[in-house]
């Protein structure tokens, strides 16, 4: 029972080095666990469903020891294209970003239509944003639209 002068709230230690990823979508950040792997040397502290002010519930992973590469971070945003990301060294953050929407998007994602030439071909994937929120690309072989939740990524 926690009493009135008690702190409710829940404590994580801080990090020496990695990457926290805040401000993702309620409900993905098993998405972005699966798009990341799940090598990790470190500790992986996950929250999902948070209260936030910003977005009303969302959800934050910090991985100790890992900083995330330019591709993790694209596919991450095709997921949750609201996600901030801080790479931390030496227990400061060196660098806060949300990343830019592409408007192509290549080598990311697989296309749906069994008959697209990028399933068969030995061609690079290629999409064209048509829309962030909520996402929709277009495939430019094809021309088959798809949505979010139709995403396979690579």
């Amino acid at each position: 029972m926690v009493r009135q002068s008690e702190d409710p709230s829940i404590k994580v230690s801080a990090l020496a080095q990695g990457t926290v990823i805040d401000h993702l979508t309620a409900g993905s950040a098993l998405r972005v666990i699966e798009i990341l792997g799940i090598a990790f040397e470190g500790a992986v502290t996950i929250g999902m469903n948070l209260e936030s002010a910003k977005m009303g519930h969302k959800d934050i992973i910090k991985i100790e020891r890992r900083e995330i590469t330019p591709k993790e971070v694209a596919k991450i945003a095709l997921v949750s294209p609201k996600a901030t990301f801080s790479i931390i060294r030496e227990y400061q953050v060196v660098e806060k970003f949300s990343p830019t929407p592409p408007r192509v998007i290549e080598g990311l994602l697989r296309c749906k239509n069994p008959s697209c030439i990028s399933r068969e071909e030995r061609v690079t994937t290629k999409f064209i944003v048509m829309r962030m929120d909520p996402l929709a690309m277009r495939c430019h072989y094809c021309e088959r639209t798809l949505r979010k939740e139709e995403i396979d990524l690579l």
